[in-house]
């Protein structure tokens, strides 16, 4: 990420809130900072503070303490495009029109849409494939299409950071993967620096190119996925309960106390030992008194079972279960 520019940095920033004479701190002393061409996934514990802390750098929420500084002229609605949690005021608005309301910090006093305008507008439309819903009211939208809408908006203001919160909360996995690329192809192409808080660890941890963490009394930290995983930090914050982050794999214990010998490879092999481990066996490629080899067989998996002097093959994972 060498030669990218500085959008957006925080400077000794204390995030959190004043209550008359008092004030409660979620967060202190921070330096971060958004790089253009770059999609950061913010994670951390429910009620850690993110999405006060992206209040904050919208502009919506005043710091206690500190400043955040944007990199060049423009005024915060031409920087920064926001999509929160909030539901939409007037429900009977089109999707059009809410989608044309990203355009609105450039318009001038007679609120023309100029070509250009309409440009930003309709590339929004359809990087987010909303063409068929133009017309739809939001009030009759699912909550997937309402944040799809949402997104569309920030897109078509077309500012140099895009802050998100919760995007992919109410998308099926499908859509949610669709998002999570849609988003971070739009950093890589359009130079752009996206922040989103989210919970999806899968996604995040494949798609994000930084994350931050946030932890409770300690601050947030930064850092490739990778990085983090394997410094122990996710397992700091979250305290996983029987998932290793490392393999990404739910731990299933032994409890059958029968181990199995798994031969061969591919995606096949890797989708069988999680069966087994699943059902509770212990998998390895030594010697076992039970051997299941793993073959294609016209692209389709084929599986050998040898025990107690027997040889079984069958054609699904099932079947062989059936037999063990």
């Amino acid at each position: 990420m060498k030669g990218k520019s500085l959008l957006l940095q925080c400077h000794q920033l204390s995030v959190g809130y004043r209550h008359r004479s008092t004030a409660t701190v979620l967060f202190e002393g921070l330096n971060l900072s958004l790089t253009a061409g770059e999609m950061i996934c913010f994670m951390g514990p429910n009620g850690a503070g993110k999405s006060s802390i992206l209040r904050t750098l919208a502009g919506l929420q005043q710091p206690l303490a500190g400043e955040v500084v944007l990199q060049g002229n423009l005024e915060r609605a031409r920087h920064i495009a926001v999509v929160l949690t909030e539901r939409i005021a007037a429900p009977q608005l089109t999707v059009a029109e809410v989608i044309t309301f990203g355009r609105y910090p450039y318009l001038g006093w007679n609120l023309r849409l100029t070509n250009h305008d309409q440009e930003r507008i309709h590339d929004a439309i359809d990087r987010v494939h909303l063409r068929g819903l133009l017309h739809k009211r939001i009030y009759t939208l699912s909550d997937g299409q309402l944040q799809m809408v949402l997104i569309a908006r920030a897109l078509a203001q077309d500012t140099p950071i895009i802050l998100l919160d919760e995007p992919t909360t109410h998308l099926d996995l499908n859509n949610r993967l669709e998002i999570m690329n849609l988003l971070r192809t739009l950093a890589h192409d359009s130079g752009k620096a996206v922040l989103l808080t989210t919970h999806d660890l899968d996604l995040a941890l494949q798609t994000a190119d930084k994350i931050w963490l946030a932890h409770p009394g300690r601050g947030i930290y930064s850092g490739w996925p990778e990085d983090l995983v394997l410094n122990g930090s996710f397992d700091e914050i979250f305290q996983m309960k029987g998932f290793d982050l490392k393999t990404g794999k739910v731990q299933h214990p032994a409890y059958r106390n029968i181990r199995v010998q798994l031969l061969g490879d591919g995606p096949a092999w890797w989708w069988t030992k999680n069966a087994l481990e699943r059902q509770g066996y212990s998998v390895s490629t030594e010697n076992a008194d039970i051997s299941v080899t793993v073959t294609l067989e016209a692209n389709l998996p084929k599986w050998k079972l040898h025990y107690s002097g027997n040889e079984r093959q069958v054609s699904t994972i099932e079947d062989l279960m059936d037999i063990l």
